[in-house]
């Protein structure tokens, strides 16, 4: 039977001849965590390589990302469908070995990681749906979710300021399936860390609430081990355990140096570790006997094979609870979300009164809440003012895991990590709110949840100089023009309370990526539409006030401003001019509209187009062409009450109207 170090040797000679062939990549940090992964994964990950969507699995997650070859290797070698071609391939284009891993759950990579300390925060996501869901329909002798996310991260990991975010959190929250393993080298791409970083990581996480299991041999399979048991038998909170390891281990001169780091270790150096290791054979080469002792896929089939036993028991017993179990890990919606979908719809179109589209948001979350079991929510400390509490929500804690709503703190960053993490899990739906202006925060982490197409839904109220006094620092002006040039991020930012129910359906319907909702905090009057424009509100862009063939001007308008454009362009009509209104809730959705519906809306015969939107006037060029004109903000605003604010910059009927006569003339 092979040794554990001999079964290591098989990871560091994959990820030193992957990298090598591929002249880039790092090889530093998988041949230093292979002792590590190897007893993890051989003896104590549950996983079923036949099937790595199995809900039941353990959950690992390779948050120092650029340590991907110790993952590809992984999956290799324990029976994944990840063949030897693709570590050949590794780093090249049409590869599913990328450089960093990228999302793809039917290879077995979890998240995408790269960005230092989201992987962390994502794991954090991935251990609260565990707890959350296990609350929800674990029932006496039916264990159905039990299971743990692993974690490896590095210093890069611990430096970030996601890392003390997410950790802080999972310590309050006692996330007692969390272990994270820290690979403590002291080196990093610019050296030894010792320079600009020393901090005590394990006191730093005893302060969070974790459990630290300190100075345990990296390269020791045995302490390794003893490591995992000690930290498998608390349940209480999350653990850390401090592993000291050497980077690139087994390389005759570049061992312990930041060389090892970021680049190939080059032939000379890979052909000294390959005698140092007493590694004979050609790359990409593995002796029978090691493969075989590497493959996982006859205890992976015999641990899920287990579990679909006890799950069918569990469904005789809890059938309804065994459906509902089964719909929320497929990603679907309830049978009856039609009917949901129509409520939220019809009760935001009988509004009368003006409210604040946040205020519209809270009524469509309390109709769809209660009919949507699942869906998660929470605020970065800004519940009042996010109004992200629905009538149903129950705070989840560490005393109470039932709960449905979480308080993230003044955590962005983190709650955006944590969101796609959640979502990765599978089972639930989050949402989470914050101040438009404070999505700069979280800005990474929105665009992680992009590139891996995740249901998240990113709730940003206050959405323009209309919040107010609370000044410049708090007012964004260039938030919705970056969303909006995030690719696979759906941003919305609607009139009134029919615009505001349409947009949370479209959130909650599109499973293929995240959608921002861009909310007012000042009062906007309800809009009419007939049944042909409350359909157009969900093609994102639709004529809200048509005027007589041949049209003489169009105007734009998204938000709060639309109320004001309403108004300029009835004064206008009044007038005999022939100006349309068209209200535009979702560029990305309009985009994305057949050519027949743009033309119909924004008719290319008239070119006499003004833009209004209180943000940054980038993005409306294309719509207005270079003959229009575009009303907004592109310079930081003011302390002062919202109408006189609007007014200061122009975001008046009375400027509108002015600017679409500049145009007509």
């Amino acid at each position: 039977m092979p040794t554990h170090r001999e079964l290591a040797n098989v990871i560091r000679v994959l990820a030193m001849d992957a990298v090598q062939n591929a002249n880039s990549g790092h090889p530093g940090a998988p041949m230093g965590m292979a002792d590590i992964a190897e007893v993890l994964w051989r003896g104590v990950l549950k996983h079923n390589p036949a099937n790595p969507r199995w809900w039941n699995r353990d959950r690992f997650v390779l948050s120092n990302g650029h340590a991907s070859m110790l993952l590809y290797a992984l999956l290799h070698l324990t029976g994944y469908a990840v063949g030897m071609d693709e570590l050949r391939n590794f780093r090249q284009l049409g590869s599913r070995t990328a450089g960093h891993p990228e999302h793809d759950a039917g290879m077995g990579v979890e998240t995408t990681t790269g960005p230092l300390g989201q992987g962390l925060a994502n794991a954090v996501g991935m251990a609260i749906a565990e707890k959350m869901l296990a609350a929800e329909f674990n029932r006496p002798g039916f264990e159905i979710v039990d299971h743990r996310t692993w974690v490896f991260l590095g210093d890069g990991c611990m430096m970030e300021g996601i890392s003390h975010e997410a950790c802080s959190l999972a310590g309050t929250l006692k996330l007692g399936k969390l272990v994270c393993f820290y690979d403590d080298n002291g080196i990093s791409i610019d050296g030894k860390v010792g320079g600009w970083f020393t901090d005590d990581a394990g006191e730093r996480f005893e302060a969070y609430g974790w459990h630290v299991i300190r100075d345990v041999d990296g390269h020791d399979a045995e302490a390794v081990a003893a490591a995992i048991r000690t930290a498998t038998a608390h349940s209480d909170r999350p653990t850390l355990i401090c592993c000291r390891t050497v980077i690139a281990w087994g390389a005759p001169t570049r061992a312990g140096t930041s060389k090892a780091h970021g680049e190939p270790l080059g032939a000379e150096e890979v052909a000294g570790a390959r005698a140092r290791l007493g590694w004979t054979l050609p790359p990409f080469e593995v002796p029978a006997e090691l493969r075989a002792a590497w493959d996982c896929s006859a205890a992976g089939r015999a641990a899920e094979a287990a579990w679909q036993s006890q799950f069918a028991r569990y469904r005789a017993a809890h059938p309804e609870l065994a459906a509902e179990f089964e719909r929320r890990m497929n990603g679907e919606l309830p049978a009856d979300w039609a009917a949901t979908r129509a409520a939220a719809l019809a009760a935001a179109a009988a509004a009368s009164a003006p409210q604040a589209t946040r205020a519209a948001s809270q009524d469509a979350l309390n109709v769809i809440g209660p009919k949507l079991p699942g869906l998660v929510g929470g605020s970065a400390d800004l519940t009042p003012s996010n109004n992200t509490w629905r009538r149903d929500s129950r705070v989840f804690s560490a005393e109470d895991a039932g709960g449905n709503y979480l308080h993230y703190g003044v955590r962005e960053f983190a709650m955006t990590a944590v969101m796609s993490g959640v979502a990765l899990h599978g089972g639930l739906i989050p949402y989470g709110g914050t101040f438009l202006v404070f999505s700069d925060y979280a800005r990474s982490a929105v665009r992680m949840a992009a590139l891996m197409q995740q249901r998240v839904i990113l709730v940003y109220t206050h959405d323009s100089i209309g919040l107010g006094e609370d000044g410049p620092t708090h007012q964004p002006v260039e938030q919705l023009a970056s969303l909006r040039l995030l690719p696979q991020l759906e941003v919305w930012r609607p009139a009134d309370a029919y615009e505001t129910a349409a947009a949370w359906v479209a959130a909650i319907e599109r499973a293929e990526g995240p959608t921002a909702l861009v909310l007012t905090r000042q009062a906007v009057a309800p809009l009419r539409r007939d049944a042909a424009q409350q359909a157009g509100v969900a093609r994102g862009g639709y004529v809200l006030l048509d005027a007589p063939a041949p049209l003489e001007a169009i105007v734009i308008a998204t938000g709060s401003e639309v109320g004001l454009a309403l108004e300029a362009v009835r004064r206008l009509q009044a007038a005999g001019r022939r100006v349309r209104l068209v209200s535009m809730p979702s560029t990305d959705v309009f985009d994305a509209q057949d050519a027949g519906w743009r033309e119909a809306v924004l008719p290319s015969t008239v070119t006499r187009r003004l833009a209004v939107e209180a943000g940054a006037t980038g993005g409306w060029w294309k719509y207005v062409g270079l003959g229009g004109r575009v009303l907004g903000v592109d310079r930081f605003g003011a302390s002062g009450k919202a109408p006189a604010l609007f007014a200061k910059f122009g975001l008046t009927p009375d400027n509108v109207e002015r600017l679409v006569l500049e145009l007509l003339a």
